[in-house]
């Protein structure tokens, strides 16, 4: 009996470990059936962030994502990541999908596959409302303390930038750029560079305690970026984004989130 009942539980023991290991189904061209897997940080207004509850994600990328979702008729599934690890995330199939204000660059159309893009994007510098700083173009931000988001385009440009026009400056470096605005806020920094439509969010609220000085054209542009070589999921997203351009829902979302319409941003 008690050989009987060991083996019993040794079978019952595979049993649950083979249900504790048990993947789930991979869809026709998602990493789970039935699901779109998207990855971002949720921490960048106002493309994604949570609500005032702490835990539900809203912004332009959470709407996105939703409407391709539902095209696709697969139920959208939000995944918050830090930012300095976000690509990596693709190439193990943690998810399917990054989108999270990524702009399309030349060094990850190398490693990962783009949609076509969804919204034009520039760098715009930001300083307190009451600052005193004669900030007119880039240059003029030699010897100041300037804030940022790590890893991002407004390093990479600030970087790029001031190394062309010769001039150095105190770096802040940030793992949020909701980090970079408190801080100029409390007066710790500066100046705040960072994209143009993350800097609407802060300059469009009532009694907004920032102003603009300085804004680029837009020379970058986002994309839904996916695994290289996934140009089936490529494809069908493409597909969609035309489909919402032409119908005005891609525009609808422009006026959701930045209150005016973005379509020239990308023509």
């Amino acid at each position: 009996m008690k050989k009987i009942f060991s083996v019993m539980c040794a079978v019952l023991m595979i049993s649950v470990l083979a249900g504790c290991s048990k993947k789930a189904e991979k869809g026709e061209f998602t990493v789970e059936k039935g699901k779109l897997m998207i990855a971002m940080e949720v921490g960048y207004p106002p493309f994604e962030y949570y609500a005032d509850d702490g835990k539900t994600p809203i912004g332009f990328d959470v709407q996105l994502g939703k409407a391709i979702a539902s095209r696709l008729g697969l139920e959208p599934v939000f995944i918050d990541t830090a930012w300095d690890g976000i690509f990596a995330g693709l190439d193990t199939d943690r998810y399917d999908v990054v989108m999270s204000a990524a702009t399309i660059t030349e060094e990850r159309l190398n490693n990962y596959t783009f949609s076509n893009p969804y919204i034009g994007n520039g760098q715009a510098i930001i300083l307190q409302k009451d600052s005193k700083l004669n900030i007119k173009e880039f240059k003029d931000l030699a010897g100041l303390k300037i804030g940022y988001q790590a890893e991002t385009t407004s390093d990479f440009y600030t970087k790029k930038h001031s190394a062309a026009l010769g001039f150095t400056y105190v770096e802040n470096a940030y793992d949020k750029v909701m980090n970079a605005y408190d801080d100029l806020k409390l007066k710790r920094i500066d100046a705040v560079v960072s994209d143009s439509l993350v800097a609407v969010d802060y300059l469009s609220v009532p009694n907004s305690e920032f102003k603009q000085v300085w804004a680029a054209e837009p020379d970058e542009y986002f994309g839904v970026c996916m695994k290289k070589g996934n140009t089936e999921l490529q494809g069908k997203i493409n597909k969609i984004l035309d489909e919402m351009k032409a119908d005005g829902s891609l525009k609808k979302i422009y006026f959701d989130i930045f209150g005016m319409d973005l379509s020239d941003s990308i023509k």
